[in-house]
C-alpha cells in the first residue's frame, strides 16, 4: 500500500557518532556542570573567592590592632608580656605540622591511596585538636588571672611601663583600660580563628568517612583540595596573629 507509514531509524553513522562522544561521567557530577574539570574549577574559584572575604575580615581586624598598638604602645606592651610565648611558640608548630599532613593528604588523593589519604587526615585533624587543646589551656589561664575584660579585670601582675625593670607599681585607671583593649583584641582575634580551626575539624569528620569510603579515590579530588586551601589560610592567619600578639615590641618605650 502507498499509504503504509514506516518506522524511521536514525542513520547508522549518526548512532556510531553519538556513542563516540557518549561520556561515562563521575557519580559526583553535577548535571549543571559540562564537565567534571568545569566543575573542579568553579569549586576552586568559589573557595578562593571565600577566602578573599576571609582575608578582607581578618586585615580589618590585624589593621585595628596595629593602629591601636601604635596609639598605646607601652600599655600594649605591658599586656603582651602577660602571654605565653611557650604555648603560643607549641601551637605555631603544631598548626604547621597539621599543614603538613594536609598537604600530604592532597598528594594522596591524586595519587589515589586510600589508606595513606585517611591516615593523613586523621593526623590534620589530630594535630588541629591539639591547638584548640593549647589555646583552651592559654584561655583558662587568663581566666584564673580575671584577664578577661570587664569588671573584675586584674592589672596587678602587670608592671607600670614608666617603671619597667625598676620596680613593680600599680597601672594607673587610665593605662589599665588600654591593657584591656589588647586582651578584647587578642580574645576576638584567637578567638575568631579557633572558631575556624573547630569548623575545620567539622569538616575533616566528614573528609575521613567519605575518605574511607572511597570517594576520593576515582578522580574525584575536589573537596579535598578545596578543604585544603581552606586550611591553610588558617595556618597562615595563625603565622601573623602569633607574631603580633606574642612576639613584636614586648618591652614599653620606643
Amino acid at each position: 500500500m502507498d499509504n503504509v507509514i514506516q518506522a524511521t531509524h536514525p542513520p547508522t553513522h549518526a548512532i556510531d557518532h553519538a556513542e563516540e562522544h557518549e561520556h561515562v561521567f563521575l557519580p559526583q557530577h553535577l548535571h549543571h556542570f559540562a564537565t567534571e574539570e568545569q566543575q573542579r574549577e568553579a569549586g576552586t574559584f568559589g573557595m578562593w573567592l571565600f577566602l578573599l572575604t576571609e582575608i578582607m575580615f581578618f586585615g580589618g581586624m590585624f589593621f585595628s590592632y596595629l593602629v591601636y598598638r601604635n596609639w598605646y604602645y607601652d600599655a600594649f606592651a605591658v599586656a603582651s608580656n602577660q602571654l605565653s610565648v611557650p604555648l603560643g611558640g607549641t601551637n605555631t608548630a603544631v598548626l604547621i605540622t597539621s599543614g603538613f599532613f594536609m598537604a600530604l593528604a592532597v598528594w594522596a588523593s591524586e595519587m589515589r591511596k586510600k589508606g595513606f589519604l585517611v591516615i593523613c587526615l586523621l593526623l590534620t585533624m589530630l594535630f588541629g585538636t591539639v591547638f584548640i587543646g593549647i589555646k583552651g589551656v592559654e584561655y583558662h589561664e587568663k581566666w584564673e588571672k580575671h584577664h578577661i575584660p570587664g569588671a573584675h579585670f586584674d592589672t596587678a601582675e602587670f608592671v607600670n611601663p614608666h617603671a619597667y625593670g625598676i620596680n613593680e607599681e600599680p597601672l594607673s585607671p587610665a593605662a589599665a583600660t588600654k591593657t584591656q583593649l589588647f586582651f578584647s583584641l587578642y580574645f576576638l582575634m584567637t578567638g575568631i580563628h579557633a572558631i575556624h580551626m573547630m569548623i575545620g575539624l567539622g569538616i575533616l569528620v566528614w573528609l575521613v568517612f567519605r575518605a574511607h569510603r572511597g570517594d576520593f579515590t576515582a578522580g574525584y579530588v575536589a573537596p579535598i583540595e578545596n578543604f585544603a586551601l581552606y586550611w591553610h589560610f588558617v595556618d597562615i592567619v595563625w603565622l601573623f596573629l602569633f607574631p603580633l600578639l606574642y612576639l613584636i615590641n614586648r618591652h614599653p618605650g620606643r
